[in-house]
């Protein structure tokens, strides 16, 4: 895969662990699983840490959309589907994060039903 499809997926993961104010264990070490299964390298991993330690949610949310604007749809597609699936994994889905969720499927000029879609037909990372 490629880096804008790495950074764009970091970045919504980010904002998606944080959005409901509760980061639990469940979905850190969801984070480190993405990281291994999408075999994100070290280096944009290390550059992805320290970008959010210093920046604000606003900012990070056009970092994911402007790195989200130069992947192909499949790419976008998943993305949005190891959202979907994220959103799940704590055993709870937040109203904040199906907003996020939503906001950013529209924003991305992708159809929900589509993303949906694309999550059914393949496995969970998780």
């Amino acid at each position: 895969m490629e880096k804008n499809y790495q950074l764009a997926l970091l970045y919504f993961v980010h904002l998606l662990i944080g959005i409901d104010g509760v980061a639990d264990k469940t979905e850190i070490a969801a984070l480190q699983s993405i990281k291994e299964k999408e075999k994100i390298p070290d280096q944009i991993f290390k550059d992805f840490t320290h970008k959010i330690t210093s920046t604000p949610e606003r900012e990070i949310y056009q970092f994911a959309l402007d790195h989200l604007a130069k992947c192909n749809v499949t790419e976008k597609l998943k993305v949005f589907a190891i959202l979907y699936w994220l959103s799940e994994v704590d055993g709870r889905v937040h109203t904040k994060e199906i907003k996020l969720l939503l906001y950013s499927i529209e924003d991305a000029g992708i159809e929900f039903n589509d993303v949906v879609e694309y999550a059914k037909t393949k496995p969970s990372i998780f």
